[in-house]
């Protein structure tokens, strides 16, 4: 969270997020994604690199997915997301829990 409140004092017009939410509590990762979410929406570019797929394909316009350094997905983030068999066969993510 620091980290990123740095980068924010230089005002940039793009920012890289590298799993942002890792070893973060809940409640702290919620915060962490709408604050993106509001900067996002301020018109600011992000590439964010995320495994908790679905918590980013609620911010994200596109979707890419990795495996083995391949792209195996490249597209729409909310078609991916409302794919749940997809997302399932990709990115080993399930809907229910």
């Amino acid at each position: 969270m620091l980290a990123i409140a740095r980068a924010l004092l230089l005002n940039p017009k793009f920012l890289i997020l590298d799993e942002p939410s890792q070893g973060l509590a809940p409640v702290i990762v919620q915060e962490v994604m709408r604050t993106i979410g509001r900067m996002k929406g301020e018109g600011m570019s992000i590439l964010l690199v995320e495994q908790n797929a679905h918590l980013a394909l609620q911010l994200a316009d596109r979707a890419y997915v990795l495996s083995d350094g391949e792209v195996v997905y490249d597209g729409s983030a909310a078609e991916l997301g409302a794919d749940t068999e997809r997302m399932e066969h990709l990115a080993g993510v399930s809907h229910a829990g």
